[in-house]
């Protein structure tokens, strides 16, 4: 589903550091949390390893920035069937997670719940600790989830997956 022409992609239009807290490096450490909460679940991974790469993608502040997750769901939206290919009912699932990952706490939907959560375990990488009030999954709240997930992001770790193998390109 990920591929490297659609890396390549995303990051030619990628505005801040590659490298930086909302990079290649968050966007790998999503993708890995998201494959793991999924696991088990009825939620849709193929969407929530795309939400890993499109959810910050357009951020244009490593601060404040409202309008960065309407703008990847865009993104994924312009993409979607040249790059890659998604059911109809798949891509507004994408869409409305990307869109609403810093408004929304929680969703009934346990693809966009997921996604939401994968997202939330890897605050540690900005000195926050995820609050189960705020995780939709009863594995993501799970305290031992939390620390595994706080550890990876305080560490800066990089998990092996897809997008981790485009850190250094």
């Amino acid at each position: 589903m990920i591929t490297r022409e659609l890396i390549e992609a995303v990051r030619g239009q990628f505005a801040l550091d590659w490298q930086g807290i909302h990079g290649i490096r968050h966007w790998a450490r999503v993708f890995a949390n998201g494959t793991r909460l999924a696991a088990g679940t009825s939620g849709n991974l193929k969407v929530v390893q795309l939400f890993a790469l499109f959810h910050d993608s357009c951020r244009l502040s490593e601060g404040s920035d409202p309008g960065h997750g309407p703008r990847g769901a865009q993104l994924a939206h312009r993409l979607h069937g040249h790059l890659f290919n998604l059911a109809n009912d798949e891509l507004v699932l994408l869409e409305e997670a990307c869109t609403n990952h810093t408004v929304r706490i929680h969703h009934d939907d346990p693809t966009i719940a997921l996604c939401f959560d994968a997202d939330r375990l890897d605050l540690g990488r900005v000195g926050s600790r995820p609050d189960p009030n705020f995780l939709n999954t009863a594995q993501a709240q799970e305290q031992r989830t939390i620390e595994w997930a706080t550890q990876r992001s305080v560490s800066d770790h990089l998990p092996e997956n897809i997008l981790a193998d485009f850190l250094g390109d």
